[in-house]
C-alpha cells in the first residue's frame, strides 16, 4: 500500500531545524512496518538526519556550511535573487532533497539521538513544501 501527503512547513529562519514532530503531525498514523520517503520541493533548502539532542550541533552545522560555501564569491553568475541564493543552491545539492526512514511498530525507526532536519539555506526561505510517501 502507498500513501502520500503533501504539506507545507511553517517558515523557518536560516539554519538547521529539527522537524521530526512537525512531519509526524502532517501525516496519518504510520503503518506497523514500512518506509517513509520524505522529499522537499525546493532547490535552496534540504533534508538530512542527524543529532537531535544537543542544540549546538545545529549551530555548528550552520557555521560549517557557511565556511565551506561562502556568499558573495566573485565567480558566481546567478546573483539576481540575492547574495544567499547561489550558495543556498550549492548547499542544497550537498545535503540532498530527500531522506528515507524505516517504519517499525508504527514509529519512525530512527536512532535514539536522530532527528529529521530542515536545512534552510535562504535568509527568507518562506514556507517549504514537502511530500511524504509511505510504503507499507
Amino acid at each position: 500500500m502507498i500513501q502520500q501527503f503533501e504539506f507545507s512547513l511553517t517558515s523557518y529562519s536560516r539554519g538547521f531545524h529539527i522537524i521530526t514532530n512537525e512531519i509526524l503531525t502532517n501525516i496519518d498514523e504510520l503503518p506497523e512496518k514500512g518506509v517513509l520517503h520524505l522529499f522537499i520541493k525546493h532547490t535552496s533548502a534540504g533534508l538530512t538526519i542527524n543529532e537531535n539532542a544537543d542544540p549546538t550541533v545545529l549551530t555548528d552545522f550552520e557555521s560549517s556550511f557557511n565556511h565551506i560555501v561562502k556568499e558573495n564569491e566573485s565567480f558566481y553568475q546567478h546573483t539576481f535573487e540575492g547574495s544567499d541564493d547561489m550558495p543556498a543552491h550549492i548547499k542544497s545539492s550537498l545535503v540532498g532533497s530527500s531522506v528515507t526512514i524505516p517504519i517499525s511498530n508504527h514509529q519512525l525507526n530512527l536512532g535514539i539521538w536522530q532527528g529529521i532536519y530542515l536545512c534552510e539555506f535562504r535568509n527568507h526561505g518562506g514556507n517549504r513544501k514537502l511530500v511524504a510517501t509511505i510504503y507499507s
